[in-house]
């Protein structure tokens, strides 16, 4: 690793946990999909405002797999 990828590293260690979380976030989604373009800035501040209610527990969360099942039990 270079002396410039050793410092972001560092530097990104430094950060709190939430701030962590969001640059490991934007760099793989980096890997992800070069292919698509950008998210709106309205998209991206929906984004932050479901993630801070997450975090502040305003959300009733629900497990993927029965909401897919729930809505697959619709369409048929």
């Amino acid at each position: 690793m270079g002396t410039t990828a050793e410092k972001v590293v560092t530097e990104a260690l430094g950060l709190p946990p939430s701030l962590r979380a969001f640059v490991a976030e934007a760099l793989i989604e980096s890997l992800d999909a070069p292919d698509c373009p950008p998210l709106s800035t309205m998209w991206q501040e929906e984004i932050r405002r479901r993630c801070m209610e997450m975090d502040r527990g305003a959300l009733e969360l629900r497990d993927a797999e029965e909401v897919f099942a729930k809505a697959y039990a619709a369409l048929t």
